[in-house]
């Protein structure tokens, strides 16, 4: 029997242009995902698989690890995801489901769905930790993307992360000092990020552009004052939405609002980050979105 624990991640800059090898920042929530194991000997060889969220039992599968089959599954497709991650993981292990051993194996995703803070990702980094196997290997047989998500959660921690030429992840504490004047805001919008991603690889990318995010990256974790840190994350979101052909965030909800605010990760949806102004609870409230936090309620 054991546990192991994921944090979820917020990618504050490079979104989009990490896939093509730009520097980026990400930062460790609070919340992430639990992941439970226990095996004990049984001639059945079988594999139960309980997903929690918040507490709550959304998806139980039942399958044997021997001819890789579903004997149960209260939902299809998440069942068959499920089939399809385990069995990369035996594949990256070749020793990781033992026959004449049963296994009980239970998730519990401590975020809203919606708030796109690594629902997959955390889930790739425990199963690959519990199976001795690369987390980027894992994520890549069974989802693909970036990989900064990764990083975030195996470093518990938050990284500099660039995946082009090669993967090279640098932990660092990145806690500003004028954190405690940050806040997130949640859209209400869960964004899916495959819209996204499409856009953005359906332009054609320069060495230029992926130069640019990365030196913006390197002067953001450098700022050592909240306007320094305003004005680049201003100039982030307006060169980002000039390449994408899209409005920011800010033209399209909070265009009177007196401070930066920046998307983070995919556009339209999920969390932004921005800064505090006198009357801003007000503000955001009369806007429609109550869902607001300090830095310090949700960067771990």
């Amino acid at each position: 029997m054991g546990k192991i624990f994921s944090p979820g991640k917020l990618l504050l800059t490079s979104e989009y242009v990490v896939l093509d090898g730009a520097l980026a920042l990400a930062v460790p929530t609070q919340l992430g995902q639990e992941f439970f194991f226990e095996e004990f000997a049984d001639e059945k060889s079988l594999i139960r698989w309980e997903a929690f969220h918040q507490g709550i039992l959304w998806l139980k599968v039942e399958l044997s690890h021997q001819n890789w089959e579903i004997i149960t599954s209260n939902l299809r497709e998440p069942g068959e995801f499920i089939l399809k991650v385990l069995q990369n993981a035996q594949r990256l292990s070749g020793s990781t489901f033992q026959k004449g051993i049963s296994y009980h194996l239970k998730t519990n995703l401590q975020f809203p769905a919606d708030y796109g803070l690594g629902s997959s990702s955390t889930l790739m980094n425990n199963l690959a930790e519990w199976a001795n196997v690369d987390p980027y290997r894992l994520n890549e047989l069974s989802l693909g993307g970036s990989g900064y998500d990764i990083a975030v959660a195996r470093e518990k921690a938050a990284v500099l992360y660039q995946n082009l030429p090669e993967r090279k992840v640098k932990k660092i504490n990145f806690s500003p000092e004028f954190r405690n004047e940050l806040l997130f805001i949640h859209l209400n919008r869960k964004q899916n990020s495959r819209e996204g991603i499409n856009l953005y690889k359906s332009k054609e990318k320069s060495k230029e552009l992926v130069e640019e995010f990365s030196s913006l990256t390197l002067e953001i974790i450098k700022c050592e004052t909240p306007e320094k840190f305003s004005e680049l994350m201003e100039v982030h979101e307006q060169k980002l939405s000039d390449f994408l052909g899209i409005p920011t965030v800010k033209e399209k909800y909070f265009a009177d609002a007196p401070v930066f605010v920046k998307s983070l990760g995919a556009w339209g949806g999920d969390f932004v980050l921005t800064s505090k102004f006198p009357g801003f609870k007000a503000y955001f409230r009369d806007k429609g979105f109550s869902s607001v936090f300090a830095w310090s309620e949700l960067v771990l």
